[in-house]
């Protein structure tokens, strides 16, 4: 691998360019001449070369980018995507093209800045919503190669949120990708602005996704940097305000009935997360100070506790719902993590005690 000659990647090159020509020559002016078969087989032949030669050698990266195989390929996989035939070839194709993007770009700055320039964000608008689940984990290793905390800023970008929202997508329906899974706990939770941008845009549903990230990345036990502990400060700030502006919705959960109320939904998990991050002393000082988050959750337990006198409901303290529907409703553990929050927040906290 090491040994080989650039002489080699720039017979590659001319055969992609090439081929790519064919492929147009057979769709934008419908040429029948050409062998569409043999042009999808070539090309994947020619990207798995590619791919393997990536490997590990920094030299053979250098040599690729130099000759123009970044701007080439994604060329290509644009021109692909627009190929609207569901043909095995075509998607081996383009399986083979994500695959060497991924493998040019792994430890090499360069071609992560390269293929960002010629990629982004359309490349990844493309790959990310294609039917099949081996293009979109590629293309989601692609994208997780190249980010880094600068180019996470970019999201933010109103044109640009749509690959986040679009990479979250992604991780709640294919929970078996780690790519996605990846781009989110190592990137995008580090970007407390994305995080809020990324959440006014989701449904409900998508929102329980996000937070029970959030909750991973609270709950891992490895040390935090004094930058990683501004960031879950941040989160705390944003998520208490949730809290505070929706908590009166889970009051609607009086039944089994409501069950799928989903900003309820949310806002339960919103209150799982609090607890975590009151139970972890990074977090605990700042939220024990955050104004009005201890007085809204005893008002909220106090709510919930009348809602359980008025009639027999979830908040009921004994009620006659069977176990099966205790088990299985939502809210059943709201009033405990309430107490839970509160606790946390009056510990050690003369102040905060005196007030409940």
């Amino acid at each position: 691998r090491a040994m080989a000659e650039e002489g080699i990647f720039q017979n590659l090159l001319e055969i992609l360019m090439g081929a790519s020509n064919e492929v147009e020559l057979a769709y934008k002016d419908s040429c029948e001449l050409v062998d569409l078969d043999t042009c999808l087989l070539l090309i994947a032949e020619c990207f798995r070369c590619l791919r393997n030669a990536c490997v590990e050698c920094a030299k053979n990266q250098h040599v690729m980018r130099q000759l123009g195989l970044i701007s080439t390929s994604v060329h290509l996989i644009k021109l692909l995507h627009s190929i609207q035939i569901k043909e095995e070839l075509l998607l081996t194709a383009l399986r083979c093209s994500l695959q060497f993007l991924g493998n040019i770009a792994a430890g090499n700055g360069d071609s992560q800045n390269s293929i960002w320039k010629c990629a982004f964000p359309d490349l990844f608008l493309t790959c990310l919503t294609y039917s099949d689940e081996k293009i979109v984990a590629y293309c989601c290793m692609v994208l997780f190669t190249c980010l880094n905390s600068e180019k996470v800023r970019e999201l933010l970008d109103p044109g640009n949120l749509t690959v986040a929202l679009l990479v979250l997508k992604v991780y709640k329906e294919q929970l078996e990708s780690e790519w996605s899974f990846l781009i989110v706990t190592d990137h995008l939770l580090k970007c407390p602005e994305l995080v809020k941008a990324l959440y006014a845009k989701l449904s409900n549903q998508e929102r329980v996704t996000l937070l029970e990230l959030i909750m991973e990345k609270v709950n891992e036990k490895n040390p935090v940097t004094s930058e990683e502990s501004d960031v879950f400060i941040r989160h705390a700030d944003f998520l208490a305000g949730c809290f505070q502006e929706k908590c009166e919705a889970v009051l609607k959960l009086t039944s089994a009935a409501d069950a799928e109320d989903e900003q309820a939904l949310v806002t339960i998990r919103v209150l799982d997360v609090l607890c975590e991050m009151t139970s972890n002393n990074g977090q605990l000082e700042h939220l024990q100070a955050l104004p009005g988050l201890l007085e809204t959750a005893i008002d909220t337990l106090r709510l919930t506790h009348l809602a359980g006198k008025q009639t027999v409901n979830i908040f009921t303290a004994t009620h006659t719902m069977t176990g099966q529907e205790e088990i299985s409703h939502p809210a059943v553990g709201f009033k405990s993590h309430l107490i839970r929050l509160i606790g946390n927040l009056c510990y050690k906290n003369k102040a905060n005690q005196d007030k409940v």
